[in-house]
């Protein structure tokens, strides 16, 4: 990682503040917003949170669209990145020297935040169960279609993967947490490094009933993802002389996507933990039109003034979500504001919930403020 300069006139700031938004969600609004609902337990206030955590199995809820927006949102700068390599002569290898590098780093982090890594237990060690890995395979897979391949045959193989992941999730197995087909590769492959094993008192292992994510097969749909994004990003990158085409082509094809999604989603249902092919198209063409929205209301009508706050996060993605996910801030709240708690009650916690991640955003703040961007 180093330090940056934002100097980038090309840069759409669309793109870093819908990432912000994203990010934002993730590491304060939704924490913050279900600490202090449910010390108000309000019968609609609970209804609304309902649709900040993950759909249990088949559906989709609100909160089931930050992921898919993170790895449409990596693809979608990937036009402007890599636009300089894309037809190169010569050899390939300093560039996938760098894809390779963001690749390793970003497994190595998502074994920090949920792969018990820094526990340094090698019988808890998980090698792919976190968002930021599914990033690393899905930007890998999406780096070498765009690298190698014109754009009418990028839009060609990202249907074959999604073909490729239907056919034996449709023929050698069903939808269930347990019969599925996805859940069988990640038993076979990552097998006791597999997030969700626990260990039996006679030393044995099992997989636990409970965990149901799948990671390997649904590589596949996770580089689709970020293919979808890639796409987004290309309009965008061409279409700077007609912005108002832009937003209207970023528009339909939202819309085409959602009910190309429910289509689907009568033959394969729509289930995240799967990252089924219905909800790869329905999460991206959600991630399409909002998009669109965001690229219309900033880049399109010039309104940035208000969002820019959202650039805080947006440019340290990566930095803002490690440090939410792994460093608890807590303890220095309570250390400086213990005497608060008689007063606050049951709402003290909110509290350290709130300044855990207000001390995140004021150093992430400090790192914008003085141009500091860790890339990876």
């Amino acid at each position: 990682m180093s330090k940056l300069s934002e100097n980038n006139t090309s840069r759409l700031a669309s793109l870093d503040i819908l990432r912000g938004f994203d990010l934002f969600l993730l590491v304060f609004f939704q924490p913050v917003f279900a600490a202090l609902v449910r010390q108000l337990n309000l019968p609609f206030l609970n209804d609304i949170l309902y649709q900040f955590d993950h759909e249990v199995w088949e559906g989709f809820r609100f909160w089931d669209l930050v992921m898919p927006l993170f790895l449409f949102m990596t693809g979608a700068s990937m036009p402007f990145s890599l636009s300089k390599y894309v037809g190169m002569s010569g050899s390939y290898w300093p560039v996938y020297r760098r894809i390779l590098r963001r690749v390793f780093l970003l497994f190595i982090f998502g074994m920090i935040v949920q792969g018990n890594l820094l526990g340094l237990d090698s019988s808890h060690i998980y090698l792919y169960s976190n968002t930021l890995q599914s990033i690393a395979v899905g930007y890998f897979i999406a780096a070498v279609i765009q690298l190698h391949f014109s754009f009418r045959w990028q839009i060609g193989i990202t249907l074959l993967l999604l073909f490729i992941y239907w056919i034996p999730m449709t023929f050698l197995g069903d939808f269930t947490p347990a019969g599925n087909f996805a859940e069988q590769v990640d038993r076979w492959v990552l097998g006791r490094f597999r997030d969700g094993v626990f260990w039996n008192e006679d030393g044995t292992w099992s997989f636990s009933p409970y965990y149901n994510y799948t990671w390997i097969w649904s590589s596949l749909t996770f580089g689709v993802t970020v293919m979808l994004g890639a796409f987004a990003g290309k309009i965008m990158k061409e279409g700077k002389a007609n912005r108002k085409k832009v937003v209207q082509t970023l528009s339909v094809i939202g819309v085409l996507l959602v009910g190309l999604a429910m289509l689907w989603s009568l033959q394969m249902p729509i289930i995240k933990r799967l990252w089924t092919g219905s909800m790869t198209l329905l999460s991206g063409g959600y991630c399409f039109l909002l998009m669109a929205l965001f690229y219309y209301w900033i880049d399109y009508k010039g309104n940035t003034l208000e969002l820019n706050w959202l650039k805080i996060y947006g440019m340290n993605s990566i930095t803002a979500y490690v440090l939410g996910e792994v460093i608890n801030f807590r303890s220095i709240v309570a250390s400086v504001s213990y005497g608060l708690e008689p007063y606050l009650g049951k709402y003290y916690s909110v509290w350290l919930t709130f300044g855990n991640y207000l001390i995140l955003f004021f150093i992430l703040r400090t790192m914008y403020k003085k141009r500091i961007f860790l890339r990876i």
